[in-house]
């Protein structure tokens, strides 16, 4: 995918149960073949969270830390994971939307993907700023200032955000690029 090395990079995957399977999957794998550290951060000290397949549950994928030790001093960057459920569960999680703000006042790149940009709303990351969605969420995110764009991926200062499945290549190749810079 990239020829970047991410040799002694960590990045962080915040998820829950129903993150879309792909929209984890296949980033960590991608990253991970860029030489990164990836570490799955979930609440409520779960060991595992169940993904969400298309159209019915899907496979689970291994806790790396549990949210409550998580820092974003710890990490290089950020990744949201679409699916409907779990973004809506996690906008709701004080402690996830702290972790996120976190990255935001660092400056330091946060990935989200499909319905991942909702929780970029609860943690206020978003006014002024372009971004890109699943189609549904382009008016929450113009309520809460986003410029919204129907693109594969939208890379705006330390905010990178794509659409569905089908943008993930273009969506961690600018993540990588944004990692290695």
């Amino acid at each position: 995918m990239s020829k970047q090395n991410l040799n002694g990079r960590h990045i962080a995957v915040l998820a829950t149960d129903g993150f879309e399977q792909s929209e984890l999957q296949e980033p960590k794998r991608l990253l991970e073949e860029a030489g990164a550290t990836v570490h799955v951060i979930a609440p409520d000290g779960a060991k595992q969270i169940k993904g969400w397949n298309k159209k019915d549950w899907g496979d689970s994928v291994k806790v790396d830390k549990p949210l409550e030790q998580a820092q974003a001093d710890d990490y290089d960057a950020l990744v949201l994971p679409g699916g409907v459920i779990n973004p809506d569960k996690l906008r709701l999680d004080t402690k996830a939307i702290a972790l996120i703000k976190a990255f935001g006042a660092a400056d330091k790149p946060i990935a989200a993907i499909c319905h991942g940009p909702w929780t970029l709303i609860n943690a206020e990351l978003v006014e002024g700023r372009k971004v890109t969605s699943w189609p549904s969420l382009q008016t929450d995110l113009e309520n809460a200032g986003a410029k919204w764009q129907d693109s594969e991926v939208v890379h705006d200062g330390n905010l990178i955000t794509s659409r569905k499945p089908d943008d993930i290549p273009a969506f961690t190749k600018t993540l990588i690029a944004a990692i290695a810079a």
